[in-house]
């Protein structure tokens, strides 16, 4: 594009984004897969962020979102980009009505500031999803993204009740309210929840918190094999004990349960798993900074490097297919790890080797997981690998309404094309 143009450009953008906004031309660091976006702006108010959505919508120019940029890889690779959008300058809570446990929280604040903000009367969005010193509520949101305590607390999609949202042609839609039992538009608020950014962008979002637990503990069980951890695994999850997470991890093999509540019960809660994992396996109780530190290691997992599958199934049929999956990476030459929510039959099998194996085991792993029944989705993979294998896998008969649903929302297709389930 001539320079002209693009400064043309960038000034009626400037307009339109409003007092405060950061508006430039896309640099080399604003690539994604390779491909930089043509203008960035980074509105400082929704009011701002629905007027650039206008504008851009006018002059039919694509529009990709981000909020902190941890999750900017996942899904299909993106094509051309126009308009790169920052929610970051919405980085605030608007209200902590901590009285009624809920709170309303712009889109691009962390999720770290906003439980250092909730802390301070003793509260916290349960959820605990990697990166969450730059992970932004709007981008957790769109994602639906968790972390191990989904166990014991569920995902985003659990604790949202209300949304406010800038639609591509500029409008401003609420949903729902601000107490828990308020659920006028809920529905709203949910559909948001996990659509990738392509149905609108997210200015607001309320939830309904969680105490914050005076007490922790964390029992780690090391075992020999994933037979054994699927055996631990189905007794903890049987008993009558009320864990927050029961983490697998494979590379070795090894269980992580954790416990918040009161002193009393968090310290009789561990030692009665530790009664569970008996002779199959070394267990330890963990507390303080030896907890802190178990759960870092654990959450390096997902970080930067190598290929993210996020593996959902029955929980009953979770082990058998990490031991599937284990002999048949190593007969193709590929390193593999897994580590997720064991109670619930979600984990993320990280593969490192060639593409074209990679895109084989994925499309081996789809063939073998029943209909209904199990899922293997690409989060995280480099450019050749998603272009090799469609990331998400078959959607099936839901996604005829998800196309009427998007070609409501955004009938001209410019926000975050092809990043949303099954490429909308």
């Amino acid at each position: 594009m001539p320079v002209a143009t693009t400064t043309a450009l960038l000034d009626r953008l400037a307009a339109q984004a409003g007092p405060g906004a950061a508006v430039r031309a896309g640099g080399d660091d604003d690539a994604v897969d390779g491909v930089q976006p043509r203008l960035v702006a980074a509105p400082g108010t929704g009011e701002g962020v629905a007027a650039t959505l206008a504008w851009a919508s006018s002059e039919r120019l694509s529009v990709r979102v981000s909020g902190g940029g941890t999750k900017q890889q996942w899904g299909a690779p993106g094509g051309t980009v126009d308009l790169l959008l920052s929610t970051a300058a919405l980085c605030g809570v608007v209200e902590h009505r901590h009285g009624d446990l809920t709170a309303t929280v712009e889109a691009g604040a962390p999720l770290r500031t906003v439980d250092a903000v909730l802390g301070a009367h003793g509260q916290r969005l349960s959820w605990d999803p990697p990166w969450p010193e730059q992970a932004t509520i709007g981008g957790i949101v769109a994602t639906n993204d968790t972390g191990p305590r989904r166990h014991g607390h569920g995902a985003p999609r659990d604790s949202i009740i209300g949304v406010t949202m800038a639609r591509m042609d500029g409008r401003v839609a609420k949903a729902g309210g601000i107490v828990v039992k308020n659920v006028a538009g809920y529905d709203l608020a949910r559909l948001l929840t996990g659509s990738f950014g392509c149905l609108g962008v997210i200015l607001t979002a309320t939830f309904k918190l969680t105490p914050a637990p005076p007490a922790s503990r964390t029992v780690q069980a090391t075992v020999d094999s994933l037979e054994d951890a699927a055996s631990v695994a189905a007794d903890l999850a049987a008993s009558s004990l009320t864990p927050t997470a029961i983490e697998v991890a494979w590379g070795p093999a090894r269980l992580l349960a954790r416990f918040e509540s009161v002193e009393a019960s968090v310290a009789q809660q561990a030692d009665a798993a530790c009664a569970i994992v008996g002779a199959r396996g070394a267990s330890v109780v963990l507390a303080g900074e030896q907890e802190r530190a178990v759960w870092e290691r654990h959450a390096a997992h997902w970080s930067p490097g190598g290929t993210l599958v996020k593996l959902s199934t029955v929980p009953a049929e979770l082990f058998a297919t990490l031991a599937w999956l284990r002999d048949r990476a190593a007969a193709d030459g590929l390193e593999m790890a897994a580590a997720g929510r064991a109670g619930l039959g979600v984990v993320d099998v990280r593969l490192d080797g060639p593409p074209e194996a990679q895109a084989g085991l994925v499309g081996a792993l789809r063939e073998r997981l029943p209909a209904g029944r199990g899922s293997a989705v690409i989060r995280r993979g480099g450019p050749e690998l998603r272009r090799r294998v469609d990331p998400w896998g078959p959607i099936g008969d839901g996604m005829r309404v998800m196309m009427a649903i998007k070609r409501q929302f955004d009938p001209a297709a410019l926000l975050n094309p092809g990043r949303g389930p099954g490429g909308l």
